[in-house]
C-alpha cells in the first residue's frame, strides 16, 4: 500500500505512525479487532493496485454517541481506477458506523459521492480558502515565479510594497487587546473539562469528540514534528476557548510556499469574539517565523460571515470538499438541517 501512495504523490507513513493511527485510536479502541483497517484490490499477479483506509471515529449528537468513519488514502492505478467505486461502496455501504464523513475530496473523486448519495456538509463554503499574507515579498516571488519565472524578482518588490499599503489601508483590528492569549504544547485535563462543557452546552450539535485523549491521539504527531500551535484563552485556570493552526506548505514544485492553517475555533459560548485576538496572535506568530501565509479554508466563508470579510484574499478550490452519509433514515433527516452542524478541519481525515 504503501508503495503504491508514494508512486501518486500521497503522503505516506512510517510503520509507527500507521500502528498508532488506529492501535491508539480511542475509537479503534472501542471498536475492537473485528473493525477493518481498510480494503485492498488485488490484479491477477496479486499486486496491490488499488487501496482505501477505514479510521473509525467518535461522534456525539442529541445525547447518543455515534460511531462514524473516514476514508483516507484512496489510490489505484490508473488501468484500475474502476476499482476505486468498489472501495468506496465498501468503506460507505457496508461499514457498520452510522455516519460517513470526507472533508479531503479531490476533483477526480468529487463526482462519484454523488453516485453513493453523499450530500454536501450544508455549512460553510467548502470549495473556497481565505487567508492573510505576513511575508509579502517572498509570497509574491513565489507565487509570480511561476507566471514569470525572469521578472518574478524585481516585480514582486514593487507589487508586494502595493499589496502591503493597501491591506493597511482597509485592514480593522482583529481583537481586543486584553484579551491574552496563550500557547499550549499539550492538551491537557483542562481540555477535558472543556469537552464536557462544550459538549453539554451544545447537545443539538454533531461534534466529534474532544477529549484530551482524543485530541493527543489525533494531533500527536503533528506536535512532534512541531507543525502544531495550540492557541487559548483561559477565564482564570478554565479554559473558555481554543484554536488548532497546523503547518501545511503548498504541495506544488512550481510554488513553495509556507503556510499556517486554522483547523478548528471553539469556544464555550459559541461565539466567534475571541477568535478574532486568537487569529491576531496568530498572523503576528506567521510573521515572526517566517512563514507566507494564514489560511482559513471552508468554515466561516459564507456571504456575510465574518472572516469571509475580513480576509483580504481569497482563492477557489478545485471542488466541493466536504461530503457525508449518515446511514440511518432519522439521523440523515437531523443531519439535513444545517443548524446541527459545526464542521472543521478536525473532522473526517484532514488533519491525520
Amino acid at each position: 500500500m504503501v508503495s503504491l501512495e508514494s508512486r501518486y504523490g500521497l503522503a505516506t507513513k512510517t510503520y509507527d505512525e500507521w500502528r498508532h493511527l488506529w492501535l491508539e485510536n480511542p475509537a479503534y479502541q472501542e471498536c475492537g479487532p473485528d473493525w477493518p483497517i481498510g480494503w485492498v484490490v488485488e490484479d491477477r499477479d496479486k499486486r496491490i493496485v488499488a487501496s482505501l483506509g477505514n479510521i473509525p471515529l467518535l461522534y456525539v449528537f442529541e445525547g447518543t454517541r455515534i460511531l462514524a468513519c473516514s476514508g483516507r488514502a484512496l489510490v489505484a492505478e490508473p488501468q484500475h481506477r474502476g476499482a476505486s467505486l468498489l472501495l468506496l461502496d465498501r468503506l460507505i455501504n457496508h461499514s457498520d458506523a452510522g455516519l460517513y464523513l470526507n472533508n479531503t475530496v479531490g476533483l477526480e473523486s468529487a463526482e462519484s459521492f454523488g453516485l453513493f448519495g453523499c450530500p454536501r456538509v450544508p455549512v460553510g463554503a467548502w470549495d473556497r480558502a481565505a487567508f492573510w499574507v505576513t511575508h509579502y515579498h517572498e509570497f509574491f516571488e513565489a507565487f509570480m515565479s511561476s507566471l514569470i519565472p525572469r521578472a518574478a524578482k524585481p516585480l514582486s518588490y514593487p507589487i508586494s510594497a502595493a499589496a502591503f499599503l493597501r491591506d493597511r489601508l482597509i485592514a480593522s483590528g482583529l481583537g481586543r487587546n486584553d484579551v491574552e492569549v496563550q500557547c499550549c504544547r499539550t492538551f491537557d485535563c483542562r481540555f477535558d473539562c472543556f469537552w464536557d462543557e462544550l459538549s453539554a452546552a451544545f447537545p443539538h450539535l454533531l461534534l466529534a469528540v474532544r477529549t484530551a485523549n482524543t485530541l493527543a491521539w489525533h494531533f500527536k504527531y503533528a506536535l512532534l514534528q512541531d507543525k502544531l500551535w495550540i492557541a487559548t484563552v483561559s477565564d482564570g485556570s478554565r479554559l473558555v476557548a481554543y484554536a488548532i493552526f497546523e503547518r501545511k506548505d503548498t504541495s506544488s514544485p512550481a510554488v513553495r510556499l509556507r503556510r499556517m492553517r486554522l483547523v478548528e475555533f471553539q469556544s464555550l459560548d459559541g461565539s466567534t469574539a475571541l477568535l478574532l485576538p486568537i487569529l491576531s496572535w496568530a498572523l503576528q506568530r506567521c510573521r515572526e517565523e517566517g512563514l507566507h501565509l494564514l489560511e482559513v479554508v471552508g468554515r466561516w466563508l459564507e456571504k456575510g460571515e465574518l472572516l469571509n470579510s475580513l480576509a483580504p484574499y481569497h482563492r477557489n478550490l478545485s471542488t466541493w470538499t466536504f461530503f457525508y452519509r449518515a446511514n440511518y433514515p432519522a439521523l440523515a433527516r437531523r443531519l439535513a438541517d444545517r443548524s446541527a452542524w459545526a464542521p472543521s478541519l478536525y473532522d473526517g481525515d484532514a488533519t491525520l
